[in-house]
């Protein structure tokens, strides 16, 4: 159908993994997985030949109402779901596995998209094909909460990586060629996160079935209270031996030169202990949530547009107030060390009064980062993670 298809579906880079978006040790993208896996290795970049900008591509005529619909549908999203596994099967998803997959206890939600390797003008790139208003949830908390990105992809626009944007001198709203198993000239929407590393486009799933992409060739699964050995076990007996399974669970913090055992060994972990340990009273999950949609979770440790560093985000003048040496570490606070950058920013919200909850969390909160949408993001997400991780 197309040129290696799936040929290097996956490369898992454990290293990679260990230096990073929402991330379930949390470290499944965002508080775990956002950059745990490489889905469809591409190539580098060769340029992308920019045609004369036109109208939307992708979408034909008549489709009008089946868009508008299909942009209200994505308005809808309510909730984030954090990813414990990534499963790819090479040849796709059959519908009987999927019902497996679902069946298996302790599995919450799954999503399953499509994906392959095609051109952008000349240039090899990655794309998944996805429902809009599904796949939301299951991306980094800023990306899920940017309605333009998701309303021009559910309006049959693609969308990519910010890195694939600058890369690929993508403008919003000029046409491109995609070429899979046809050519289409489509319009580019928009950029964000995606927290998947190595996929640099996004389509809706009309446009990935007229670009042959690989049908259900890989899925995302949710299991918060399933063993970890068990659920991979139970996954992989239902994909057999040609399928890949990534943990995006229970990653290493991206610390080193320090003992075996002597500090957290996940965000999670970090989260819990910089809480109990740098601000009594106040829930863990906070934390995790402003971590995750800060950095997630050192997936994007800046600088942001303001000048903002690290896995919390910190201004440099903030910093120099706040910064501390978390856990007994010594030498000058480091704002790239999640040693240092948690606990600070644990004592900085418990100085804002966050440990009395209620108003004075909410409060500490808006202190942190001055918008409402961010205070209730913060706390919908820490809400999200008490119910997946109960004490």
């Amino acid at each position: 159908m197309m040129g290696r298809l799936i040929g290097r579906l996956l490369i898992h880079d454990e290293g990679r993994r260990a230096t990073t978006s929402r991330s379930r040790a949390l470290v499944r993208r965002g508080v775990a997985g956002g950059s745990a896996f490489v889905l469809l290795g591409i190539g580098a970049y060769a340029g992308f030949p920019q045609p004369p900008s036109g109208g939307p591509g992708g979408t034909q005529a008549g489709a009008a109402l089946a868009a508008a619909a299909a942009a209200a549908e994505a308005a809808s999203f309510r909730q984030i779901i954090l990813p414990d596994l990534l499963i790819v099967s090479p040849a796709g998803l059959t519908s009987q596995q999927l019902t497996r997959l679902g069946k298996i206890a302790g599995v919450r939600n799954m999503i399953a998209f499509d994906g392959a390797e095609i051109k952008a003008g000349a240039t090899p790139v990655s794309v998944i094909g996805v429902n809009p208003a599904q796949f939301r949830s299951w991306v980094p908390l800023r990306t899920a909460s940017d309605q333009s990105f998701w309303t021009a992809l559910a309006g049959g626009d693609f969308v990519a990586s910010q890195t694939a944007r600058a890369a690929l001198g993508l403008r919003a709203g000029r046409s491109y060629q995609l070429t899979g198993a046809t050519r289409r000239t489509v319009r580019f929407g928009a950029s964000a996160s995606l927290g998947i590393e190595g996929v640099d486009l996004l389509v809706d799933t009309q446009l990935s079935a007229g670009l042959g992409l690989v049908h259900r060739v890989a899925a995302l699964i949710s299991a918060p209270g399933a063993s970890l050995t068990t659920l991979v076990s139970d996954v992989k007996s239902v994909l057999g031996p040609s399928g890949k399974i990534v943990s995006l669970r229970q990653q290493q913090l991206p610390v080193t030169k320090v003992t075996s055992g002597q500090l957290p060994a996940s965000y999670l972990q970090l989260f819990q202990a910089s809480a109990a340990d740098y601000c009594p009273g106040l829930s863990w999950t906070v934390l995790a949530a402003i971590g995750q949609i800060e950095s997630a979770d050192g997936t994007n440790n800046g600088p942001s547009t303001a000048g903002a560093l690290g896995p919390m985000q910190f201004l440099p003048s903030t910093w120099a107030i706040w910064g501390i040496d978390g856990f007994g570490q010594t030498g000058p606070p480091d704002i790239m060390n999640p040693y240092d950058a948690v606990p600070s920013a644990a004592r900085l919200l418990c100085s804002d009064g966050a440990a009395s909850g209620g108003t004075a969390l909410s409060a500490a909160i808006f202190d942190y980062n001055h918008a409402t949408w961010y205070v209730n993001e913060v706390l919908g997400l820490a809400a999200e993670y008490a119910q997946d991780y109960p004490s």
